[in-house]
């Protein structure tokens, strides 16, 4: 019976298919290795060449995984839960988005606080050595709360600090500076000309730059 489809189509979808649930898996696997201190295998999600961004880091890869091991040995609180995924993918490169909410629980001015930043890991992402790795993971922050652990606390938070940073991670700014942290302002957002910009690379990397954009 005839489809109207070309032949190998089977194939090509089989194909298509296993990459977008080895990408899933790389990304499901990130964070659980990272929130469960699992280091020398988070160590192997990231491409040799790999970047990280975050509101309180921004370089290589492999830093990323010391600094995020040395936060963690010394009790920084910081989770990770993933949701709605989608990836493209052009031959050996993908961008992959992933619904995601960071966790982080610390004390500000002596009150015990959580912080949820709801957002997208926006990944550029290329085959090494046979298997799909991060080249860049930049997070787009669209919206965060702040909630006190005790219902009986109180906290009143400084208007001037609070301004500093975008809507999208307002309060996860302002926790973290309060804890040490130096945070990067100008990240993307769910709108604006950063996220338009990260939008715009990614699409170049899909069509075959040279690099991924130009890390924040």
């Amino acid at each position: 019976m005839r489809t109207g489809r070309p032949y190998g189509w089977r194939n090509d979808m089989a194909a298509v298919g296993a990459d977008h649930l080895e990408i899933r898996q790389l990304v499901e696997n990130w964070a659980v290795w990272r929130d469960a201190g699992d280091w020398e295998r988070f160590a192997t999600v990231w491409h040799p060449d790999g970047w990280m961004t975050a509101t309180w880091f921004q370089g290589p890869a492999a830093e990323f995984v010391a600094a995020s091991r040395k936060g963690f040995d010394s009790g920084v609180s910081i989770l990770h839960f993933l949701g709605g995924h989608s990836a493209d993918v052009a031959g050996e490169r993908a961008v992959a988005q992933t619904k995601m909410t960071i966790s982080q629980r610390a004390e500000v001015d002596g009150v015990l606080v959580d912080v949820v930043c709801t957002g997208r890991f926006y990944d550029f992402l290329a085959r090494h050595e046979g298997a799909w790795t991060i080249v860049r993971r930049q997070p787009v922050y669209e919206k965060d709360r702040m909630d006190v652990v005790d219902p009986a606390a109180v906290l009143r938070l400084d208007p001037e600090l609070l301004a500093r940073f975008p809507a999208g991670y307002r309060h996860l700014g302002y926790l973290q500076t309060k804890a040490g942290f130096t945070v990067r302002p100008g990240l993307p957002g769910l709108t604006g000309e950063a996220v338009e910009r990260l939008y715009a690379e990614g699409a170049a990397w899909l069509g075959g730059s040279e690099r991924p954009g130009v890390p924040l």
